[in-house]
């Protein structure tokens, strides 16, 4: 009978390491999981962010090539009317001449302006950069999503692993939670 004993005392003694195994197992899953969450809500945030500023970008840009249009539309007939009326008073002709210099700097302006980062060359590297961004966080996200999603399911196994003692169970959660920790650190790197 003594020997009966110890042998059912080891089987449970190893049941029961098998038991804290998985139960960490499902833990650092658990952990894992709620950082692809973490990072896959970031990354939409991220991407919707990114998204308004470069259509910000984009409509500022629109809004100074309306602008330009009509300085420049507005310039050009000036200058045709000091070219048909060549009776113009020489006080107005130098006013007609000062407007269409201003027009031209503010044309001239529009299309560059380093200083204040709001010509339209620089709100066009603006925009690009924001959408490269929105595009990066598009990649990630459904790296997260599939990520979630596997961890998840590992999750489930390895608990079901837990209760019937499947080592079967054990082996396949521990595999999708090994894929699932991969899909979450390529949310982060893209390596893939």
């Amino acid at each position: 009978m003594e020997t009966h004993g110890t042998a059912e005392l080891m089987e449970h003694h190893g049941s029961e390491k098998s038991k804290n195994r998985t139960a960490l197992t499902i833990s650092i899953l658990a952990m894992t999981l709620a950082i692809a969450s973490l990072g896959g809500s970031n990354a939409m945030k991220d991407a919707t962010h990114e998204n308004i500023l470069a259509a910000n970008a984009y409509s500022f840009y629109q809004a100074k090539s309306t602008r330009q249009t009509s300085l420049k539309i507005a310039a050009t007939d000036l200058e045709l009317q000091l070219i048909r009326d060549k009776e113009i008073n020489p006080e107005t002709r130098s006013v007609f001449q000062k407007t269409i210099q201003d027009y031209k700097n503010t044309i001239d302006r529009y299309e560059s302006e380093p200083e204040k980062n709001e010509g339209k060359k620089e709100l066009l590297e603006i925009a690009k950069k924001h959408e490269h961004a929105r595009d990066h966080a598009m990649r990630q996200d459904p790296w997260f999503d599939y990520a979630e999603g596997t961890l998840q399911i590992s999750i489930v196994l390895l608990s079901v692993s837990i209760i019937g003692s499947i080592p079967a169970l054990f082996i396949a959660g521990t595999s999708l939670g090994l894929l699932g920790f991969l899909f979450t650190l390529n949310g982060f790197l893209l390596v893939f």
